[in-house]
């Protein structure tokens, strides 16, 4: 549970969605250029500088005002800090050769232009020739060195230093941090003879900003006097090292706050998630009527987004609007953050305004923003438009293009981008497995699952569980087992989704036993962990242990929801717990306040029809507060079949099926075998008839077996199996072929298509498919199932 305390005035804008932004007052943007902010001589200086008119700019220096010599070279100092400040280091550089006298701060002056801009070289070349050195030139040609990654000349610098400062000392604990030789800079720093608040704070923020809080608590702890930097550096190392409570109760006990400690918290719930929080402690700043500032606006649309706030992400980008901060995001992240907001929306209007009108600032996250928001809503032409005219793409751009594919059914274009991407990654190669399970091509995701270890990749988890959700979806045991084996041998824990995927993969292969066998030794367990036992142990008729997981669950504190109680519900439907599925059903509504979907009322239905209370279940669904739908309908239908009055029952549920749906096969073929077992020939004769006039047909079911490589597939009512005499021999006991005469071709079906028990299948399919077949480089498994291994020169899955 969540420890951050908000306060209660707070939490009830939140609550009844009255959460508004407060207007603050807009400030004037004014356009002011470099020349404005000068003086008209020192603006006409520049001008002849920048044009090489070096000897008109001489002259010019002679015409100025009288001024002391003295004066005169503070004035010119000045101008070649503004100079350099602004951009214009060759005009500062032009400046210093004609100044008529120049002292140790023009000198400065002149290396702090060359640093800043970056022109490390000419600050060395120039430091070298400087006639006279303080602690400040060392100490700004140690910053120059430092900040542009030239660590080994940094230091070999502070060494030569003939005189050190506390800011020196600092630069250098600093440069280190920021060259990530943090060592190196606590060496440094438990040296210094003399240490300021400056100093503290360098280190602190050093341990923040590398998630080493016990270091940063440690140095916390010991100082006397701390200010808001102090404190705002350790909240956002612990928001950085996912320790947000601890964060937050550091910016409770802060004795002052400024916009960036509100900002650091801000960000910090943010980044971990804690997106309707971060939302509140906005609120509650704006009782302090502090001004929010372009990093929290940033932070908040992305809570916005997180929160599926569209309104409110609508209210933020108008105060961001007002507040005129638009046209100070020289970075461009602000506008990034609104495009990402509004793209997971899905508004792509506005994403699209924001989008083009900053192009010329947008970075491949804006791009992958807009991609990501297109293929959400379907618009795939768009997505690829924006793909297409994307200066770079990454990774992402190109996984986004992919899974928008495959999410349509456009396999082949999704392939395509695939094969061409330039680099692939485990998360690419994840989301093409996916998408092929998703277009249900199992066979091909296995092919891309066995080439991605091929060439290196290592599996994610997402992998793993695509994987075993694919083999519990075809029943197919042998890959299933065999990639459990491959974790086994490859991790040495297995986390939270693993666990309920196996569960899941086992439980609906038919190993009820094996799934809660992962069940009971899990550390801990999530609703899906309760939802996927209890569902396995309703599929395979076992209602009472349903129940008792049920009941485990309520005493774990677990809170269930609707797929608990469908799982509950089917589970008491199959062994006739009338009495108990019912009481469920009450206590889902009044008790859980859970709304019942279509599904738990065909439960019901389900329920009452196979206890032979027909006439209860019509009575149930008449009585519902909604129009019924076909599948209620369809329910009822096919429950009527066990009652001695269900025919009559039947023909008004068919007629009211058929209303909605005239073209419904198995309302169809329902009826047909309701009439024929009632002796209705006639009647199912002339429903028959109207099948074949309107043309209805119903997909026949079936059911299939994998044993050594291969997949045995038996249709109701299609070609019978090769190898069916023998099946049929072994089940009925007789050597030869004389079982014909006593089981017809229906029975024969009905044999084979009833593999549901998966002992049954083992048994007589190994028995007689499993003898004599060639193997085919696929997968198999040994006889007792235990350990997986590769079948002739097939692949096994990475072994």
């Amino acid at each position: 549970m969540r420890a951050i305390s908000l306060s209660k005035a707070s939490v009830s804008l939140i609550r009844y969605g009255l959460l508004h932004v407060r207007s603050f007052e807009s400030q004037p943007v004014f356009s002011i250029t470099h020349h404005s902010k000068l003086a008209l001589n020192d603006s006409q200086l520049l001008y002849l500088l920048s044009n090489h008119r070096i000897q008109e700019a001489r002259n010019l220096l002679d015409r100025m005002p009288q001024r002391s010599n003295h004066d005169r070279v503070i004035h010119l100092t000045s101008l070649i800090s503004k100079f350099s400040r602004n951009g214009f280091v060759n005009e500062a550089k032009l400046l210093f050769e004609i100044m008529p006298a120049r002292n140790i701060v023009s000198y400065n002056a002149m290396l702090s232009g060359f640093i800043q801009c970056g022109r490390i070289g000419e600050a060395r070349r120039f430091f070298e020739e400087m006639p006279e050195r303080n602690v400040v030139s060392w100490t700004s040609m140690l910053c120059g060195l430092l900040e542009s990654g030239r660590v080994c000349e940094g230091k070999r610098l502070f060494d030569d230093m003939p005189e050190k400062n506390v800011v020196s000392w600092n630069s250098m604990v600093g440069g280190l941090i920021k060259n990530g030789d943090l060592e190196e800079a606590r060496l440094i720093f438990d040296s210094m003879p003399v240490r300021n608040m400056i100093s503290l704070n360098t280190m602190i923020s050093g341990y923040a900003e590398n998630c080493r809080m016990k270091e940063a608590r440690d140095l916390f702890e010991e100082m006397e006097d701390r200010n808001v930097v102090t404190w705002t550096s350790m909240i956002a190392g612990y928001c950085r090292a996912g320790e947000v409570n601890e964060g937050y109760c550091l910016f409770c006990r802060m004795p002052e706050r400024n916009i960036v400690s509100w900002t650091a918290m801000i960000g910090g719930l943010t980044w971990n998630g804690f997106y309707e929080e971060a939302l509140l402690l906005f609120v509650v700043m704006t009782n302090y009527e502090i001004r929010p500032n372009t990093e929290t606006f940033v932070s908040l649309a992305y809570a916005c987004a997180g929160m599926g706030f569209p309104c409110l992400g609508k209210q933020l980008h108008a105060q961001v609007i007002v507040t005129g901060l638009e046209y100070g995001d020289y970075d461009g992240r602000l506008f990034r953050s609104l495009i990402q907001m509004y793209s997971v929306f899905g508004i792509m209007d506005f994403a699209h305004h924001i989008f083009n009108k900053n192009l010329n600032n947008s970075s491949v996250q804006s791009y992958n923003a807009m991609i990501t928001g297109y293929v959400r809503i379907g618009q795939l032409e768009k997505a690829q438009y924006v793909f297409d005219i994307s200066p770079i793409r990454d990774k992402i751009s190109w996984t986004s293009m992919v899974d928008g594919y495959l999410s349509t059914g456009q396999v082949s274009q999704a392939c395509h981008h695939f094969n061409n991407m330039p680099e692939k990654d485990a998360v690419a190669w994840t989301a093409m497995i996916s998408g092929h399970v998703q277009n249900e091509l199992f066979i091909e995701a296995t092919a891309l699952f066995l080439e991605m270890r091929a060439q290196g990749f290592f599996p994610l988890t997402a992998t793993y569980s695509v994987l075993f959700g694919a083999a519990g979806a075809t029943a197919n045991l042998d890959l299933g087992r065999q990639l459990h084996c491959m974790l086994v041998k490859t991790r040495y824990e297995f986390d939270l989704i693993l666990e309920n995927s196996l569960i899941s993969m086992y439980a609906k292969c038919g190993l009820i036993n094996d799934a809660y066998g992962i069940f009971s030794t899990m550390a801990s367990r999530d609703l899906i962990s309760w939802n996927s036992m209890i569902m396995g142990f309703s599929h395979h008729g076992l209602a009472n242990e349903s129940i008792k997981i049920f009941e485990a669950m309520l005493e774990s504190g677990s809170h269930p929801n609707s797929v608990t109680f469908l799982g509950i519900l089917s589970a008491g439907s199959h062994v006739g717990l009338i009495s108990k599925a019912l009481e469920l059903f009450k206590s889902m509504r009044d008790i859980y306040q859970i709304k019942p979907g279509f599904e738990h009322y065909v439960s019901i239905v389900n329920l009452l029809g196979r206890a032979g209370r027909v006439e209860e279940a019509e009575e149930f669904v008449r009585s519902l507060p909604f129009e019924p739908d076909c599948a209620i309908w369809g329910a009822l239908l096919g429950i009527c079949g066990f009652s001695e009055t269900g025919a009559e029952i039947a023909k008004h549920v068919a007629t009211k099926l058929l209303e909605l749906d005239p073209m419904n096969a198995p309302a169809h073929v329902a009826l047909c075998n309701i009439y024929a077992a009632r002796g209705l020939h006639m009647a199912e004769q002339n429903l028959r008839k109207e099948m074949g006039l309107k043309g209805v047909r119903k997909v026949p079911g079936c059911s299939w077996i994998q044993l050594s490589g291969r997949v045995h597939v038996f249709k109701s009512g299609d070609k019978l199996h090769p190898q069916a005499d023998e099946v049929l021999s072994l089940l009925f006991g007789i050597s030869d072929n004389s079982y014909k005469r006593k089981a017809g071709p229906s029975l024969r079906r009905a044999l084979l298509s009833a593999w549901s028990n998966l002992e049954l299948r083992e048994i007589v399919a190994k028995r007689v498919i499993g003898q004599g077949i060639a193997r085919n480089k696929c997968f198999t498994a040994s006889e007792n199932h235990d350990i997986p291994y590769a079948d002739g020169d097939g692949i096994l899955l990475g072994f």
